[in-house]
């Protein structure tokens, strides 16, 4: 199975533009034979929770109708981020896009206190299931949270994706903490992250690939566009930034 990490660079509030930008990128990992591609957390509206309550959708959202006709046409599997509300409020969240299935999500349970004041906990704990590979997904703070990736093991992945918004300095913490988790629970970690201004900090990029035992098998640079890429058959890792 080819599972692919995309490293964005979110326009601010912008829906529309950042679609655009998607499916640029998600063209660029099609073209590496990806099967399954995940984008940075809040990705199609950059991570901006002061902006939040203006730019909740629900996950039906006829804009993003797109990605389900390219999940369709191309037989691949879509995560890319959005606040979603409910009744209780807005989470922050993953639309996953399924080829001829019912779209789903994956709303972030824990929430760094920081975020509480916009969003609130989600319930879902959706897992991805292909080619008898279950894949686990995390949205940033959860994976500072133990109880997390414990979960995920038990749930049998054998995969654990986090989708982050993180800083120059929080990349480097995070990419430290999934190389931990790598190896106490042996499962290949995969972390994407943006570059460019996010909310009151630069996000430092470094999107990273790392083995069941915590290696780090392959990285993004800390300010470009691009895709990395596993076959978690062969474990050969594809990468390409745009610059």
């Amino acid at each position: 199975m080819k599972i692919c990490v995309v490293q964005a660079k979110p326009i601010k509030g912008d829906i529309q533009l950042n679609i655009i930008n998607h499916i640029k990128l998600i063209n660029l990992a099609i073209s590496h034979g990806a099967e399954t591609i995940i984008f940075p957390e809040l990705s199609l509206t950059g991570y901006e929770p002061g902006l939040s309550k203006d730019l909740a959708t629900d996950k039906d959202d006829n804009r993003l109708d797109g990605f389900q006709r390219m999940s369709d046409e191309k037989k691949i599997t879509i995560g890319a981020g959005i606040p979603i509300k409910n009744n209780t409020g807005i989470c922050i969240s993953m639309v996953i896009f399924q080829p001829h299935k019912t779209r789903q999500l994956y709303s972030k349970k824990y929430l760094h206190p920081d975020e509480e004041e916009f969003f609130i906990s989600g319930q879902s704990s959706v897992d991805l299931t292909g080619n008898k590979i279950n894949i686990a997904l995390a949205i940033c703070y959860e994976i500072s949270v133990p109880a997390h990736p414990e979960n995920a093991f038990k749930r049998g992945a054998a995969i654990y994706i986090a989708s982050v918004a993180k800083s120059v300095t929080g990349v480097d913490k995070a990419i430290e903490s999934l190389s931990g988790i790598a190896g106490k629970y042996s499962m290949t970690v995969l972390l994407s992250n943006c570059v460019g201004h996010c909310d009151n900090f630069e996000s430092g990029g470094k999107t990273s690939i790392l083995d069941n035992k915590g290696k780090l098998l392959g990285q993004l640079d800390d300010s470009h566009e691009g895709i990395l890429l596993i076959d978690t058959d062969t474990q050969e890792i594809r990468k390409s930034e745009i610059k």
